[in-house]
């Protein structure tokens, strides 16, 4: 008889939640990601919208040797708001009905963001892990994988076998994490009889900005390199996730998962030598920003050609931390300076992208940037001219989305009258971590004076080639994503927390 290797459960979410946003809907996840059963595989196969890690597990397991995958739901929107409590109701319901119909399985892979919450709900991301171990049994593998900007409960990895998260920032290493979840899940129902051990400590850091959770340099960076010096067996798996502060909950800050072969005691050493070391260099975690002003003039002196190219990270109304991509701050202000050669982007005004299409290209026509106003954005009328039309699907080339589709709805390019400056307009919010969304409409980045990115982090894995670190400026503007916390009102945090409160001492607890 052929073998039919190990029956393995699919099941995940992706949302990063800022709890500052507005509600996450069921039209969010249709827009970017709702997919059940055989649709899952499919896709997971192929180029597609599926988080890249379900590409890594399927190519993993596909390439290691039989098996039966059983894909229940996987969801994913843009982050943001705290997502309707009715719509991960019914994603449990999915998940649970699907996969009594299967029968039993032999392992699960949740492949999950982690940042996630609910109205109802403040540890869904955990919530769905306990709710699989109690639908499969304590002896069935339990393998999730995390974008390291989850925020991770203890009751999450008590319900789990191992939990593998992403190691760098940008994040290209989706599809590597993927494929080291497989490789347990192989270990774990294969001769091995794999059995794991877990360490799980929270140290009392919400490390933000962004730019302090880079995965290159920086204080994060060097608790990674630390992890992977240590990561020999019988560990199996070192993950020290940033955690998301603007989730604005408990479980917030940094965590160090220790995952060893049966060897407790280790596991315990480990997590709690990186949490003493996190602790130890919590000076490093505070925010280099410029102002507007400065932005401005170190703009119009890139477009005089007194200093080189340069990119402007609009790092407080990033989509990829729940930013609605929206804001006109450094818009207007370059506009009203009559800066030349700047592109912007990415701009998410659905109500815009339809005008400009209805226009057609070459169409002058009047122009409101963000015609809702609130406390973070203000409305910017100005004529602009249409240069380009797109559909918004295009295949990225670069860091992470390399080899992704990206979906942005009817997109457009237009050109302000006056200073020329080129704006991509969406109709679906996205941060720009790849060159393609401008690429798509010709536009030579190499020749542009200054981009201006609404991202924090991931931008640099895909404009690396046109921008090296020394020539990008993260600008301080209002937003939902600011990289200052005292911006924001935190009620759910575990207090005290570093750095918005520092007279305090914290060691790692005893095991």
């Amino acid at each position: 008889m052929t073998p039919i290797g190990p029956r393995v459960a699919i099941v995940g979410l992706h949302l990063e939640a800022n709890g500052f946003a507005p509600v996450t809907t069921r039209h969010d996840f249709l827009a970017e990601c709702w997919e059940e059963g055989e649709a899952i595989s499919e896709q997971a196969r192929r180029v597609s919208h599926l988080p890249l890690e379900l590409s890594g597990f399927y190519d993993r397991m596909d390439a290691t040797g039989p098996w039966q995958e059983v894909p229940l739901i996987v969801l994913a929107a843009q982050p943001g708001g705290p997502m309707e409590q009715a719509v991960f109701d019914d994603f449990l319901a999915i998940a649970e009905r699907r996969l009594h119909a299967t029968g039993p399985v032999d392992a699960v892979y949740v492949c999950s963001h982690g940042g996630s919450l609910a109205t109802g709900d403040d540890d869904n991301d955990g919530t769905l892990v306990v709710r699989m171990r109690a639908l499969v049994g304590r002896g069935v593998p339990i393998v999730v994988t995390h974008d390291l900007h989850c925020n991770v409960s203890r009751r999450m990895i008590d319900a789990a076998d191992a939990l593998v998260a992403y190691r760098t920032n940008p994040h290209v290493d989706h599809r590597d994490c993927g494929s080291e979840a497989a490789d347990i899940l192989r270990r774990m129902t294969g001769p091995e009889g794999l059995r794991t051990a877990k360490a799980h400590v929270r140290v009392p850091i919400v490390p933000w900005p962004a730019t302090t959770m880079l995965s290159t340099d920086g204080p994060y960076a060097d608790l990674l390199r630390m992890a992977r010096q240590l990561s020999v067996p019988p560990v199996v798996n070192i993950s020290v996730t940033a955690g998301f502060v603007l989730s604005d909950l408990p479980k917030c800050g940094i965590t160090v998962n220790v995952t060893t072969d049966r060897d407790q005691p280790l596991a315990d050493d480990l997590a709690r030598r990186i949490a003493a070391a996190a602790w130890s260099d919590r000076d490093r975690y505070f925010a280099d920003l410029i102002s507007s002003k400065q932005a401005v003039a170190m703009a119009s002196e890139a477009a005089a050609g007194v200093r080189v190219p340069l990119i402007l990270a609009d790092v407080a109304d990033n989509p990829g931390g729940g930013g609605l991509g929206n804001t006109t701050w450094l818009l207007r202000a370059l506009h009203e300076a009559g800066t030349e050669g700047v592109i912007l982007g990415l701009f998410c005004d659905p109500a815009l992208a339809t005008q400009a299409h209805a226009a057609g290209v070459g169409a002058r026509i009047e122009a409101t940037f963000a015609p809702v106003e609130s406390e973070f954005t203000r409305s910017f009328v100005c004529p602009v001219t249409v240069q380009g039309l797109h559909p918004g699907s295009v295949v990225g080339r670069r860091g992470r989305d390399a080899g992704r589709e990206i979906v942005l709805g009817p997109t457009a390019l237009v050109a302000l009258e006056g200073s020329g400056i080129q704006v991509v307009v969406t109709s679906l919010r996205e941060q720009p971590a790849d060159p393609m969304p401008f690429e798509m409409f010709g536009i030579d980045i190499a020749q542009a004076r200054v981009a201006v990115l609404k991202s924090c982090a991931h931008f640099r894995a895909g404009f690396d080639e046109f921008f090296p670190p020394d020539r990008i400026f993260e600008v301080d503007v209002p937003g939902l994503t600011s990289n200052v916390l005292q911006n924001f009102t935190f009620c759910g945090l575990q207090r005290p927390i570093w750095p918005i409160d520092r007279d305090f001492e914290w060691a790692p607890p005893a095991p």
